[in-house]
């Protein structure tokens, strides 16, 4: 277990994760099947080299999922209770096959629930795809969690 007690966070704080992952044409394509998402914008090459982007996109929610789950080591792994909402999904840039993303959170919000076992906090997460030059945000949300405290863990 590698995750942050709901005391271990700080509002202020922001988080470099370190993992970093390159999105293949297969983790867009079996995201799409499973979620039976079958915009072609996704899946038809001929269909998206006509469009403003000349080439498929990779699914926003697979992005947004994966920046997700980049973040699980040093935030909540083993210290959660449940997520508990994502609001203020922006996409400003595209994601393509190929493209390697970098996630970063900051604490922006914690409170302690009302039986004092637990806590609420709120982290602002950023998603980059790396680039030669700056890395350019492609998706950004706020993720509300409910957190253990440390003296109320199992």
């Amino acid at each position: 277990m590698t995750g942050l007690y709901y005391e271990e966070f700080e509002v202020g704080e922001t988080i470099e994760h370190e993992k970093r992952r390159t999105i293949s044409e297969r983790d867009n394509q079996q995201f799409c099947d499973m979620t039976m998402n079958q915009q072609p914008l996704h899946l038809d090459a001929e269909f998206a080299a006509e469009t403003e982007f000349g080439e498929r996109l990779v699914n926003g929610l697979y992005t947004m999922s994966l920046a997700v789950g980049l973040t699980i080591p040093e935030t909540t792994d083993g210290t959660i209770v449940a997520n508990l909402s994502y609001d203020n999904v922006e996409h400003p840039n595209p994601v393509f096959h190929g493209d390697t993303i970098r996630v970063q959170s900051t604490v922006t919000d914690k409170r302690e629930t009302s039986d004092g076992g637990r806590g609420v906090v709120t982290m602002h997460v950023e998603v980059f795809k790396l680039t030669d030059s700056d890395d350019l945000l492609v998706c950004e949300f706020d993720r509300t969690v409910l957190s253990l405290r440390r003296d109320h863990a199992e």
